[in-house]
C-alpha cells in the first residue's frame, strides 16, 4: 500500500512538472515573438492622422478650415478690382482725400467745338469791360429805346433794342467777349441768332446769321467764329445786309456802341 501511494505521487509530481514545463516553453515562444515583431518594424495598426491645419483662428489673419484667407490679413485690406494686390489703411485714406480734393476744384470750361482744349475763362463782363466788334460796318440803325426811329422797311417809327450794322453776305461774324453759348435760335425778324452769357448778367445777341459754328453750352473766346453774315430777313429788305447786334444787362436791353472798342 505503501508503494502505490509513493507511486501515485512520483506520477502527480511528473504531471505537475510536465505542466509547467509546457507553460514555460508558451511564455518563452511569446516573448520571443513580441521581440521579433518590434525588431522587424510591424505596421502600426492605428491610422497616423495628420495634424489638422487652420483649425483654430489666431487673430484677423488665420486661415479658415478650407484653405481660404479672411477677408484683412494683419491689417490689411484688398483692393478693389485686383484680388492679390493689398493696400494698407494709411494708402486708402490718402486715396479718399485725394478723391476729395479733385471734387472739391472747381470745373474747368471747355472752349472749341469739340470741348477738347481745356482753357479757364473766366465770364467776368461789367460796365467797365469793352466789347470787340462782331463784325466791321456802318451803323444803319442805332440803338434807341428813349425814343423811336424810323425802320424803312416797316414804314414806321419804333423804339431799337439793338444796333444793325451794314455787313455783306457771308462776312465772318466773331465773338465780341469770352462768353458761354446760351441758346441757338430762329425767328422771323432777325432770322438765325446766337445768345451769348458774357458774365455778371450780361448777354449779348447776334442775329441774321448762317452756317452757325457753335453750340449752345459751348465756350467761346472773344474773337472765336460764330458763323457768317446771311440774306437780310423780310423786316430789313430795303435796310439790306446787315448784323443784328443786342446787348443787354439784367435781361433789359442796353447800347452797345458804348462798350464796343
Amino acid at each position: 500500500m505503501k508503494e502505490k501511494m509513493n507511486q501515485l505521487f512520483k506520477d502527480k509530481l511528473l504531471l505537475v512538472m510536465l505542466v509547467l514545463g509546457l507553460l514555460t516553453i508558451v511564455a518563452a515562444a511569446g516573448a520571443v515573438r513580441v521581440q521579433r515583431g518590434s525588431q522587424s518594424g510591424e505596421a502600426n495598426p492605428y491610422l497616423d492622422m495628420e495634424e489638422p491645419q487652420g483649425i483654430i483662428a489666431q487673430g484677423d489673419g488665420a486661415q479658415n478650415q478650407f484653405g481660404g484667407q479672411s477677408a484683412e490679413i494683419a491689417g490689411e485690406t484688398p483692393i478693389a478690382g485686383d484680388s492679390n494686390a493689398l493696400a494698407d489703411a494709411g494708402d486708402g485714406a490718402a486715396e479718399e482725400n485725394q478723391i476729395a480734393s479733385a471734387q472739391d476744384e472747381p470745373p474747368v470750361a471747355q472752349v472749341g467745338a469739340d470741348q477738347a482744349a481745356a482753357t479757364a475763362l473766366v465770364l467776368n463782363f461789367n460796365d467797365a469791360s469793352r466789347l470787340a466788334w462782331p463784325v466791321e460796318g456802318n451803323i444803319i440803325l442805332d440803338y434807341s429805346m428813349d425814343s423811336t426811329i424810323y425802320f424803312p422797311t416797316l414804314d414806321q417809327y419804333k423804339c431799337n433794342p439793338a444796333l444793325v450794322i451794314q455787313s455783306a453776305p457771308s462776312t465772318p461774324v466773331q465773338a465780341p467777349a469770352n462768353a458761354r453759348i446760351l441758346e441757338i435760335g430762329a425767328n422771323e425778324e432777325i432770322g438765325n441768332y446766337v445768345t451769348l452769357d458774357l458774365g455778371n448778367d450780361y448777354t449779348a445777341v447776334c442775329g441774321q446769321l448762317k452756317e452757325i459754328d457753335v453750340l449752345a453750352g459751348e465756350y467761346v473766346e472773344k474773337g472765336a467764329l460764330l458763323g457768317y453774315v446771311a440774306e437780310p430777313t423780310k423786316y430789313y429788305s430795303i435796310e439790306g445786309n446787315n448784323l443784328y447786334f443786342e446787348l443787354l444787362y439784367g435781361g433789359q436791353p442796353v447800347d452797345a456802341l458804348d462798350f464796343l472798342e
